[in-house]
């Protein structure tokens, strides 16, 4: 993606920058929030109403813990003119273990966009040691315009939400049509409140919810998509940004259809590592003792699934399916080879393991629709809400004519065979409108740690990198041999003591730190990409078509 001006709101980073010691104010919340044509004066007087709210804590649920507590508070939905529509932002807590060794309030965002973080205060609960638990009130909150905090729908059918689409010649004319028929329904239904769920108006409420909580600064750890909503709020409140925590990180300057293309670029060097691993085992696997033969096993299945789709337990498996599911198995070697093993036996007619082949197998963009329906939002919100951020971030970043789209997809199906095409082809954001205001440039010296599997299907390293290089006063932890998405805790002492003493004590490391993947590591991070589905559990399901 392209570099980006943050001149129209220039006068927003000024007012943070100059006013930290009274960020608590209603004139600072004010001034930091609302455009650089409002006067001071005039933000205070419209933004009073907000700070001054008192939010009514309540037992979440019947069953849920006790100290989990939950409210509702009003933000506005268009900055710009907060006296304006309001609309609801749920959030929740757990309160210090220790009031007396309290050091503030620790937010948390799981990823997305679209993931629900009202729950994130069980899962980081969780997540913390004891002592971290006593320094924070444990924040959670779900972003506008997502689960609880008045939910965007656009309508979609299940079907419309499958958004990443092979290219092909005979089929790009239909695809076209889906995307600009998403954009047309979302438009139809939620047009006047698209523009305003945004990565910078969510930074916004955070910055909100911070005055209301009378805090003069936030911490805060944010995943995958929660790292680049992290890092928003540093840019545009960096007085106020306190121990931020940025867990497997997005390159800023690629939100976001770069951010989509990197999972192509990304799986090029993760699929030649898990030759050169396959090849090396080829007498227990048997799929070719040398990385180019494990490499025409692979495709010579793609070319036979071309033909004739394979059948696995009833359902058919294309060699677009196998290239998808490829994509995020080639990361954690193991596995991928495992998989590949079984689709053999399955393209040979014999008895093979579902739940082995379950990446080949593709989906029905049901996954939003289940977390959705659990939640009692509108059953698309996950996607609305997603195709709401995506577009609306950046629009600069999406060009609007389709045959730029096919262009890209069939150059990049030659540089990334495996995801090139599906990660390049056109979406939705070819039809929307156009941003509300530039997207965020990222360059300052606001202190953050951010944390960074070497092996990371969803955001590879190269874009944690890229986040560090931006982030002036950040320093980087990256675990050598570490795989998979989302990083802490992973069992390792040295990723988890260094964030876990980041957290507690505020003081970075004194340079980039290296750990070394350990075998619970791995399986760690595996089960941070299998939690449950339902909105009501600490953390989503890490579905291989968000960040």
């Amino acid at each position: 993606m392209r570099r980006r001006s943050l001149a129209p709101l220039l006068a927003v980073g000024v007012t943070a920058m100059l006013a930290p010691t009274l960020a608590t104010s209603t004139a600072t919340a004010a001034a930091a929030a609302t455009p650089s044509t409002a006067t001071p004066s005039a933000a205070k007087g419209a933004l009073d109403r907000y700070v001054q709210q008192k939010p009514q804590w309540k037992r979440c649920q019947a069953d849920s813990p006790a100290e989990f507590e939950c409210a509702k508070i009003k933000v506005p939905l268009d900055y710009r003119a907060p006296e304006g529509k309001r609309i609801d932002l749920a959030i929740s807590r757990i309160k210090s273990t220790a009031p007396g060794k309290r050091h503030g309030v620790l937010l948390s965002n799981p990823g997305g966009p679209g993931g629900s973080g009202l729950y994130m205060p069980l899962g980081m609960q969780e997540k913390l040691p004891k002592s971290a638990q006593q320094k924070y009130d444990l924040i959670g909150f779900d972003p506008r315009g997502v689960g609880q905090s008045s939910p965007v729908s656009c309508g979609l059918e299940p079907k419309e939400e499958t958004w990443l689409r092979p290219y092909k010649k005979e089929t790009f004319d239909k695809d076209v049509a889906w995307a600009r028929g998403v954009a047309k329904k979302c438009k139809k239904k939620a047009g006047d409140r698209l523009p305003h769920i945004t990565t910078r108006n969510t930074a916004r409420d955070m910055d909100l919810l911070r005055a209301i909580l009378g805090e003069k600064k936030i911490s805060y750890v944010g995943y995958s998509y929660g790292t680049y909503l992290g890092t928003v709020y540093t840019q545009l409140f960096p007085g106020r940004t306190d121990r931020f925590v940025l867990d497997s990180a997005i390159d800023p300057a690629r939100a976001w259809r770069g951010m989509v293309q990197w999972w192509a670029e990304g799986a090029e060097p993760a699929f030649d590592r898990w030759t050169e691993w396959a090849a090396g085992r080829s007498e227990k696997y048997g799929l070719g003792d040398t990385p180019k033969k494990v490499d025409r096993t692979l495709w010579d299945l793609v070319a036979q699934a071309n033909e004739k789709p394979i059948e696995v337990e009833g359902r058919s498996v294309t060699g677009d399916d196998i290239r998808s599911g490829m994509r995020q198995a080639v990361f954690t070697p193991k596995e991928a080879t495992e998989g590949v093993v079984e689709l053999k036996k399955a393209a040979a007619g014999k008895p093979a393991s579902g739940k082995k082949l379950a990446p080949f197998a593709g989906s029905e963009g049901t996954t939003g629709a289940a977390a959705a329906a659990a939640a009692e939002v509108p059953s698309d919100n996950v996607s609305a809400s997603f195709w709401s951020v995506v577009c609306g971030d950046n629009s600069a970043a999406w060009s609007r004519d389709p045959e730029s789209y096919r262009r890209d997809a069939i150059k990049d199906k030659g540089r990334y065979p495996l995801f090139g095409d599906f990660a390049s082809n056109i979406k939705p954001c070819a039809f929307w409108g156009k941003s509300a205001e530039p997207a965020t440039k990222v360059n300052h010296k606001a202190g953050a740690l951010i944390v960074q599997n070497e092996w990371d299907p969803q955001t590879p390293l190269p874009s944690g990198q890229a986040l560090h290089a931006d982030l002036k006063g950040s320093k980087m932890v990256t675990v050598l041999g570490g795989e998979g998405h989302i990083v802490y805790p992973n069992g390792n002492a040295c990723t988890d003591g260094t964030v876990n003493n980041y957290l507690l004590t505020g003081k970075l490391p004194a340079k980039d730190v290296t750990c070394k993947a350990t075998a619970d590591s791995h399986a760690a991070a595996r089960k941070n990409q299998k939690r449950d589905l339902l909105p009501g559990s600490p953390l989503p399901q890490r579905a291989p078509d968000r960040f």
